[in-house]
């Protein structure tokens, strides 16, 4: 069994990575998914966050506005910090919990963790291999601008916030370079896949 862990900032193509590999065969452990699971009402993380934002992140329906939490964080170090403690260590438990489960099912040979932060537990602790994606910033924000409806400014705002291009790629055994089409992040993926298991398989 190997375990991959996905990773890369936004509008970069980790999600496309993470996808085509579930495509082919992997079972894939998705850290936004986690997030939101551990943040919504009766998760993990949702009092925590309350007592810390306060009652005006908490929408109509008692879930927490993401939209809202976002911009407040987004646009202060510090708070942008807390959310990421509140946050973190909650995604990082459901995550090594995630592994165990599937690790002892013995259906499957490989483990994707996609996250968009490589923390140490959780991530980094447990990867066999890091692969990291990356694409021009210019690429990437047009990318993001257009699938979410954020301004320019808003988008450029996120990626500031995430590690630099050269600080993923430090921590990366392979690192996929995404300037082109999905079909072509697509076609990269599987080849170096099927280069991997010829590899493990040794």
């Amino acid at each position: 069994m190997k375990i991959i862990g996905v990773t890369g900032g936004i509008g970069s193509g980790k999600s496309t990575v993470s996808s085509t590999l579930r495509d082919l065969g992997a079972a894939v452990v998705d850290a936004d998914v986690i997030s939101r699971s551990v943040t919504s009402s009766g998760g993990r993380a949702f009092e925590e966050l309350v007592e810390y934002f306060g009652n005006e992140i908490v929408s109509e329906n008692g879930e927490i506005d993401r939209a809202k939490l976002a911009s407040i964080a987004f646009n202060d170090k510090v708070k942008l910090h807390a959310l990421n403690c509140i946050t973190h260590k909650h995604v990082a438990d459901k995550i090594v919990e995630t592994v165990e489960f599937l690790k002892g099912s013995g259906i499957w040979d490989i483990i994707v963790i996609d996250a968009p932060i490589p923390v140490e537990r959780g991530f980094l602790d447990l990867a066999d291999e890091v692969w990291v994606a990356v694409a021009d910033l210019e690429t990437r924000i047009n990318r993001v601008v257009k699938r979410s409806g954020y301004s320019v400014e808003e988008v450029t705002k996120r990626i500031g916030s995430q590690l630099r291009e050269d600080e993923y790629i430090n921590i990366a055994d392979e690192t996929i370079f995404n300037n082109g089409s999905v079909e072509e992040l697509e076609q990269i993926v599987v080849k170096l896949f099927l280069q991997k298991k010829q590899e493990w398989q040794r």
